[in-house]
């Protein structure tokens, strides 16, 4: 039935986890003071997402078509947008019509050009792997935000990088190709203001990139050609990154239900 049993029901880890966060969200009442406390647009769209990295990743790993392929990194960019668009629309002063707009804006274009480009932007872009930085970026603006760091902070994306083993040497060595690191000054330009909220990092957060960043170096053993990449096996390194994954946005998903108005 499946071309990859275990690597695509291994996605009902993200469908569990997101209709969890509905129930959570359903059972309160909304607060004005926090967009993640009660069924909002914002947490319904976090939540809906999350429910859709299953899916979506399942296409993939149960057909290996072209489409499944082009759905699984949709569903991902429809994450990985939500958190820093939310970010720099607080700092921006957005409205959530304007982040709504922005969000469906941005999920469409990269939509349209990996269907149209056999999967691939063209010009050497990954619109998920640079939301990863994007994010990380804004939520230290978020934190730690001054009129100097705004201008500052685009340089912590080369801390990402690092992390996920693109060294600047490399990328300095190599600028047509990492163009892209010129996106890392973004979430600065669009954060005009500080937020008007505060947020609580340890646990939640923490736990959520440890976790990530656990799944990360699993994910890395099961690769093609990797002795933990046969489809047929019950033990797959690649399944238990989905399961990982999953539990990393439950556990982003509480660091932003500690949003509370600053005092």
């Amino acid at each position: 039935m499946f071309r990859e049993p275990v690597n695509a029901l291994s996605n009902l880890g993200f469908m569990i986890a997101g209709l969890s966060m509905y129930w959570v969200l359903s059972r309160e009442e909304r607060d004005s003071r926090n967009q993640f406390t009660g069924l909002t647009p914002i947490s319904m769209l976090y939540a809906g997402a999350v429910i859709y990295l299953g899916p979506g990743s399942m296409l993939m790993h149960g057909t290996h078509t072209d489409w499944g392929q082009w759905a699984d990194n949709l569903s991902m960019v429809m994450y990985i947008l939500i958190p820093w668009l939310i970010n720099v629309g607080e700092m921006g002063r957005w409205s959530v019509k304007k982040t709504f707009t922005v969000y469906l804006f941005i999920v469409i274009i990269d939509g349209i050009f990996r269907w149209t480009d056999g999967l691939g932007t063209g010009f050497g872009f990954n619109l998920f792997s640079v939301s990863i930085g994007l994010w990380f970026i804004s939520e230290c603006l978020y934190r730690y935000w001054t009129p100097n760091f705004r201008w500052l902070s685009g340089f912590i994306g080369f801390i990402v990088c690092a992390v996920f083993g693109i060294f600047p040497w490399e990328i300095w060595n190599n600028l047509a190709d990492y163009w892209w690191i010129a996106t890392f000054w973004i979430p600065g330009l669009l954060a005009k203001e500080p937020p008007r909220y505060s947020r609580t990092y340890n646990p939640w957060f923490f736990a959520g990139m440890f976790t990530y960043l656990l799944a990360f170096s699993i994910w890395l053993t099961g690769v093609p050609d990797s002795p933990y990449c046969d489809p047929d096996r019950f033990f797959q390194a690649h399944g238990i990154w989905h399961v990982l994954s999953a539990l990393a946005t439950w556990c982003f998903f509480k660091f932003l239900r500690t949003e509370k108005l600053k005092d």
